[in-house]
């Protein structure tokens, strides 16, 4: 992207982070909430740039947490104003890599969920808590024990 940028989008670009986005942070509050345990910013399958923001691993579920502007909301999109050709490729290769990491983790026998930073976390947990719940692995002393 060529051009000058004005400093207040600058600054509001750097404030940007790649972790702990208030959404994610909401999202996982409810799923702790829930009793649910989970890593962070993992990668799980080899290839530059596929850091998962929530992990659960022995159930194999991937939590991705977009935002409608990087992520290309279909409810949310916006287009910005100053150099809109650049950042409509830059949006559009960020939504390419997003399909192409969901796709490398299904084949690798991973359940992909993904929340959108608009969507309601609480009822977001609970689709995921429900993945998880269905994935986990049995204990086999467990179910030995018990029958």
């Amino acid at each position: 992207m060529t051009g000058a940028v004005p400093a207040s989008v600058t600054s509001r670009m750097r404030s940007n982070t790649r972790r702990d986005t208030a959404p994610e942070l909401r999202l996982r509050r409810a799923l702790h909430a829930r009793g649910l345990r989970f890593r962070l910013d993992r990668r799980v399958i080899p290839g530059p740039r596929n850091r998962i923001d929530i992990v659960f691993g022995p159930s194999k579920v991937a939590v991705e947490v977009y935002g409608c502007f990087w992520h290309a909301c279909p409810l949310h999109r916006t287009s910005p104003r100053t150099n809109g050709g650049a950042w409509q490729r830059k949006l559009a290769a960020n939504v390419a890599r997003d399909r192409n990491v969901r796709a490398a983790l299904e084949d690798a026998g991973w359940w992909v969920e993904v929340v959108w930073e608009h969507e309601d976390p609480e009822m977001a947990a609970s689709r995921i808590a429900g993945a998880v719940r269905s994935r986990r692995p049995v204990d086999r002393h467990h179910r030995r024990a018990s029958q």
